[in-house]
């Protein structure tokens, strides 16, 4: 009976490509919070996540690879849109980076990242262990 990862891993792994997209976004608004006119930016993980579980299993999008040892692989249905986000207070300079938000959201994005990271590794290990017979 062959191994289907898409059912082993569920969702998790696409949540970790994402949330990883997310990440560097959230760390480009910290860097840019004393730029005037900068805005920041956000992904609707929610939405994103819904959306890719509503896709169908042939709706991948295909990762070019660079170099002849790059292994060839289908990227997860996953194309978010960019959004700004609104901010609490005005800035004079057109800034809408609130440090304090944007730390919040990078820290609890950070959280959930290595919650998907423990629930693959687990998963891993269970697989590993079924076909070694233990």
């Amino acid at each position: 009976m062959p191994i289907s990862f898409e059912k082993a891993f569920s969702i998790h792994d696409d949540a970790m490509i994402m949330r990883a997209r997310r990440s560097s976004i959230l760390a480009s608004n910290i860097a840019n919070a004393d730029t005037p006119n900068y805005k920041a930016r956000d992904i609707n993980f929610k939405a994103v996540l819904s959306s890719m579980q509503q896709s169908q299993p042939g709706d991948t999008l295909k990762l070019a690879g660079t170099h002849r040892n790059h292994m060839s692989m289908a990227s997860s249905k996953m194309n978010p849109t960019i959004q700004y986000r609104n901010p609490l207070h005005a800035s004079l300079d057109g800034n809408t980076v609130d440090s304090h938000v944007e730390q919040a959201k990078f820290t609890e994005n950070a959280l959930q990242y290595q919650t998907s990271f423990t629930f693959l590794n687990g998963r891993i290990q269970g697989i590993v262990s079924a076909l070694k017979g233990e």
